[in-house]
């Protein structure tokens, strides 16, 4: 956007990585909603089509906000006029530095998760969030013990209704044939069989995005499809080697099965995980799927940025930071202004392009001495996407964030089809949880923002009889 804004002016494009996320296959869903894929494309693509554009590949060493400077890892210097910072988040572990932990966030990790998981029997998985959704639902031929703090699965996204009408879908023997991936997969095409048998292993790939798993192989080494048991309420307290869990004497659980008491292990594990709720499980490695901290380290030294209690750089309503010229957007920043009653901020791929967006707004805006009005994405709250091979569209206080017991819930529920859930206050609808092919995004999206008192509807604000979308056209 601010190469478009101001064609004669230079942008930099500061990345660590060869590669940069570009947004693919956008689609407005609705008013608040939009849809995207998220592809990695070579960063001379953006120089190609913005001349005005030079991305230089190295990270950022230093930040000395006070003379305008931006130091990299390569040595080199940059001044600058105006600084947005979108260095994003990255993945919180529950133990550092440990090779049988993995975290899953880019490229990268998805790739060496793969790896690991075509060797592996038995897998950990802890956190209950998006990630962790799609994992444990992906995988195949590994039994996957998940770990949720929770009382029940998806608790960023949905309620424990929601989680009843989508665990049967986990425990399904037979996969229904995923929905078709949008999103193009390049692989690389030997001219001869002789010769694509002999080339390296790694010569495929794909991009990662809000669908990453597509394209990915996750199957482990066995050959049944599903197996997951899910340990409630309960975190990892300690993980020991091999050798520590011999020495502790202690006893190791099997598999669950649902007929049998739970049973001593006899096979020995790489490394053992200790709940806190005194279960002890043998496995290959551990998931890490437990969200992300924002990246703020590298830009904190000498510079007296005010920061937010979930550790982001907090910005005000035009997304600047607490320093005279620098700016913030995505996962990296905490929004720091009133929020309206119906939005709040959540560390998704959504977000982070509306906030880019906006910010590059606000920058021109400052530049030109022009005032600007909050963007529309921020009046409502709404995130579409796909678990367990489902529709989810979340609206608003989707999960009465904030409402405290001054509530009503209204559900309807059609087993393996559909779960529509309103949030209801003082006879106003304040958000939704929609799973399935509901087509009640756009009235209910409208509900949300107009605030109409719905009182008189009642329970026939759900009722499957009544067309609801010709009722508030």
């Amino acid at each position: 956007k601010l190469a478009m804004d101001f064609p004669s002016e230079d942008i930099f494009l500061m990345t660590a990585s060869p590669v940069i996320k570009a947004v693919t296959n956008f689609k407005q869903v609705s008013r608040t909603l939009e849809e995207f894929d998220v592809e990695e494309q070579p960063s001379s693509l953006l120089e190609k089509r913005y001349p005005n554009i030079k991305v230089i590949q190295s990270g950022v060493k230093q930040l000395k906000s006070d003379e305008h400077k931006i130091f990299t890892e390569d040595g080199k210097e940059y001044v600058y006029e105006k600084l947005c910072l979108c260095a994003g988040a990255k993945p919180k572990l529950i133990f550092e530095g440990n090779p049988y932990v993995l975290g899953i966030r880019d490229t990268d990790s998805a790739k060496a998760f793969q790896k690991n998981l075509a060797q592996a029997e038995r897998i950990v998985v802890v956190g209950n969030g998006g990630i962790a959704l799609e994992l444990v639902y992906e995988i195949q031929g590994c039994e996957v013990i998940w770990a949720i703090k929770d009382k029940a699965i998806g608790n960023t996204f949905f309620d424990a209704g929601a989680a009843e009408f989508l665990i049967p879908k986990l425990t399904a023997e037979k996969r229904e044939t995923p929905i078709e991936c949008k999103r193009t997969k390049y692989t690389m095409e030997g001219s001869e069989e002789k010769e694509r048998s002999t080339a390296a292993p790694d010569t495929l790939g794909s991009a990662l995005g809000p669908d990453w798993h597509e394209g990915l192989h996750l199957k482990g080494t066995k050959e049944f499809s599903h197996k997951v048991h899910i340990e409630i309420l309960c975190e990892v307290k300690k993980i020991h080697s091999q050798q520590e869990f011999i020495q502790l004497q202690r006893t190791s659980l099997t598999f669950p099965k649902e007929e049998k008491n739970v049973e001593p292990d006899e096979v020995l594990w790489p490394l053992y995980v200790e709940l806190t709720n005194g279960k002890i499980y043998g496995c290959d490695f551990i998931v890490s799927a437990t969200g992300v901290v924002p990246n703020i380290k590298p830009f904190l030294d000498g510079n007296n940025f005010a920061v937010g209690e979930d550790g982001g750089l907090k910005v005000d309503k035009h997304m600047h930071t607490t320093l005279p010229d620098i700016y913030a957007a995505g996962d990296i920043c905490t929004a720091s202004w009133e929020p309206s009653p119906v939005w709040h901020q959540m560390r998704l791929w959504t977000q982070a392009r509306q906030m880019g967006w906006y910010a590059a707004k606000c920058m021109a805006a400052d530049i030109l001495g022009e005032s600007v009005d909050m963007d529309f994405s921020f009046e409502l709250f709404a995130h579409v996407t796909k678990f367990f091979n489902y529709k989810v569209v979340v609206l608003g206080k989707y999960n009465a964030q904030g409402l405290g017991l001054d509530h009503d819930l209204m559900l309807r529920c059609t087993k393996g089809q559909e779960y529509v859930k309103v949030v209801m206050q003082n006879g106003r609808m304040m958000g939704a949880v929609l799973i399935g092919e509901t087509d009640l995004e756009e009235t209910f999206e409208n509900l949300i923002l107009n605030q109409m008192d719905l009182s008189a509807y009642g329970e026939d604000l759900l009722n499957p009889d009544i067309d609801i979308e010709d009722y508030f056209d």
